[in-house]
């Protein structure tokens, strides 16, 4: 019987199969999701926000993009999965509010999924898939076994991606 882990915001956790992650929330937050097909070892990743040079004297190394990618690619390496095989999903990076404009500190949400892209393609991790943008929020869980990275959303039932 498989177990679903449960991701907080600003958070991240691993896992084997046939086990998988969940994280409920997100909004303008990024879901990063990443495994190795072949150990079919990986986890998610809960961001909050892009960049943890904007910040100073924070610890929480899941909360930005930059430094969460980072860290969750440390601990599934260290975990027995191989660093040339990993490959990603992303889902979030909604704009949440009808008032948010294109003031690049209130697109939040785009901001997080550029700067997801940005990091992986840096640490060159292909990216198979998104769903990320518009204007509602996602409730995502991740199956390192298979890679299918389901994604709910009040009105806009489910999809797998």
């Amino acid at each position: 019987m498989s177990e679903i882990i449960k991701v907080g915001m600003a958070d991240l956790k691993i896992c084997k199969s046939p086990n998988g992650v969940t994280t409920l929330g997100l909004g303008s937050c990024v879901g990063i999701a990443i495994r190795d097909p072949n150990t079919k070892i990986g986890g998610l990743a809960h961001v909050m926000l892009p960049d943890s040079k904007s910040i100073r004297n924070n610890s929480n190394i899941p909360k930005f993009a930059d430094t969460g990618i980072e860290e969750l690619v440390r601990q599934i390496v260290s975990a027995g999965a191989s660093r040339s095989r990993l490959v990603a999903k992303i889902a979030g990076g909604a704009q949440m509010f009808s008032f948010q404009n294109k003031d690049d500190m209130v697109r939040i949400g785009d901001r997080n999924v550029e700067a997801a892209k940005k990091k992986l393609q840096e640490m060159r991790i292909p990216l198979l898939a998104s769903d990320t943008g518009k204007n509602f929020g996602r409730t995502v869980i991740f199956y390192p076994e298979t890679g299918d990275f389901i994604i709910r959303s009040v009105g806009k039932g489910e999809r797998v991606i």
